[in-house]
């Protein structure tokens, strides 16, 4: 699914006007339609009061309309008007007028008003700045929401939590902090990103119509990655295959006190699906790899304890590097020397990353297409510090360009950039917060491009099945108790749940946000 900036969701309304050949207030009648649907559903003309706050743009004006379908089913309602300015959209007022012709008066609410009471029981809609707000609300405004907030109600936000920008952070207390957000026909990328993805606790997608066409033609920079994306990338098995049919991974890693987060790699390629691999380590990592993963082949330094000659002699479709090697002298030498001799396509992780952050010189030997897989604190020493999230995706962007590798930024809401597009996962939940998950996604995406998936394919792919893999174990282990090796023994299940057939539902978003 696409991630429409404010602009292009504004050309999508034109655009859908002049082909379907209806006005805007139409278009906005279709929404606020929607929006009802969705509460008298979960409702059923339950008496519990709605009090609905509306901007005096279009809104707002989606705001008017939904009162309007509320109070002809019979629904306790109060609507207040946010008299921010003195500009008002022309379906705010047509929507205005509609109210006043049923006999329902708005309070307006202007700087200095009393605030309306409301109860903790009641439920708040907010409709007061949509995604054209370009400018921080004024205080007044501000402490409105504070009022809503202290209330404890629940808030459902129109479209995007108010106050909320989609292409900049919005000062902290400065926007509405919404339990649940009805989005029109796309969700808007600043549901996932950190600092941004905490104003609202759940989003859903309302489909109001918007031309296919134009949805399906328009370009976007960022995608939302969830099930229908990734089918389309799955290779199947053939009946006449073997082992060598699916390639031969190197997962190479590990140091004394470390071998756990080589045998989570190693593992989690075998889990994905690798014909063959095998596992290079120093000496002290021979016998538990040997005894916990019969499947895999082992090959060792000359070093006991560390990295420091990485040799061998087969010829790796893949290899996947960095995950608890530690970044002694010798085993930065070995990993220059390693880059100095190979082309094979290549996953780096962990210590990898931040050699490579306090040698850049190496970064211009990586293969082309390598997948970088940081956490946020390894990306900041690849590309720098940044002052918000859109700025730091932007630097990934750079970053990608400049060295033509791939990055797959780890979080809530992995994101996997390659060039100039971005790849929002929709799968993982804080379960996964803990010590190895990011070694199993090594060994996951390396096991996918042992198979033949190219790098960008196989990084969206593998992203998806692991946090899939992580919310399926979930169900037996609660966020707390939820480990890398469970995330591993969810990998299988997670690729008979892309074949699985949804049951109809109302259109739920459950993601974690």
């Amino acid at each position: 699914m696409k991630l429409f900036t404010a602009q292009q969701v504004y050309d999508a309304d034109k655009f859908t006007i002049k082909k379907q050949n209806i006005s805007s207030d139409e278009l906005m009648e279709r929404a606020a339609i929607q929006l009802f649907n969705w509460l008298h559903l979960r409702m059923q003309g339950a008496q519990v009061k709605i009090h609905l706050f509306c901007g005096i743009g279009n809104n707002g004006g989606d705001g008017l309309a939904l009162a309007r379908h509320l109070q002809e089913h019979g629904y306790n309602i109060e609507v207040y008007v946010v008299n921010y300015s003195k500009k008002r959209s022309k379906d705010f007022l047509v929507n205005l007028e509609r109210l006043k012709d049923r006999k329902i008066w708005p309070d307006f609410l202007e700087e200095g008003s009393d605030w309306p009471e409301i109860s903790q029981e009641e439920i708040i809609v907010d409709a007061i700045f949509g995604i054209g707000l370009n400018r921080a609300p004024d205080n007044w405004v501000v402490q409105l929401f504070e009022h809503l907030h202290t209330s404890k109600a629940f808030i459902l936000s129109v479209d995007i939590p108010s106050g909320l920008f989609t292409d900049a952070v919005p000062e902290r207390g400065k926007a509405i902090m919404s339990n649940y957000t009805l989005s029109f026909q796309v969700p808007k990328l600043v549901f996932f990103l950190p600092q941004t993805g905490i104003y609202t606790e759940q989003w859903e997608v309302l489909d109001i119509g918007l031309d296919v066409e134009f949805l399906m033609n328009a370009d976007a920079d960022f995608e939302l990655i969830g099930k229908n994306e990734v089918l389309p990338i799955y290779i199947p098995r053939e009946k006449y295959s073997h082992k060598g049919t699916y390639g031969h991974s190197l997962i190479i890693g590990g140091s004394y006190g470390k071998i756990g987060a080589v045998q989570l790699a190693t593992k989690a390629c075998l889990k994905s699906g690798s014909g063959l691999v095998t596992a290079f380590v120093p000496k002290c990592g021979y016998l538990p790899l040997q005894v916990n993963i019969p499947e895999a082949m082992v090959l060792t330094d000359t070093n006991e304890k560390q990295l420091t000659d990485i040799q061998f002699d087969i010829e790796p479709s893949v290899i996947g590097i960095g995950i608890g090697m530690g970044k002694a002298k010798a085993s930065v030498k070995a990993l220059e020397d390693l880059l100095n001799r190979i082309q094979v396509p290549m996953v780096l992780d962990a210590d990898a990353l931040n050699i490579l952050a306090e040698n850049k010189a190496l970064l211009k030997k990586l293969p082309a297409k390598s997948v970088l897989t940081p956490h946020p604190k390894e990306l900041e020493r690849l590309v720098g510090s940044w002052k918000d999230d859109f700025e730091k995706l932007e630097k990934a962007k750079t970053f990608s360009n400049e060295y033509d590798c791939i990055l797959v930024i780890k979080g809530a809401n992995t994101i996997t950039v390659y060039q100039n597009k971005g790849y929002v996962n929709s799968t993982g939940n804080p379960g996964m917060a803990t010590g190895g998950t990011g070694d199993v996604l090594t060994g996951l995406i390396a096991g996918l491009m042992a198979q033949g998936y190219q790098p960008l394919e196989a990084s969206i792919f593998g992203v998806y099945l692991h946090g899939c893999a992580g919310d399926i174990m979930l169900n037996n282990t609660g966020y707390q108790s939820l480990l890398a090796s469970d995330v591993i023994n969810g990998i299988g299940p997670a690729y008979m749940d892309l074949f699985k057939v949804e049951e109809p539902s109302q259109g739920e978003n459950a993601q974690e946000n």
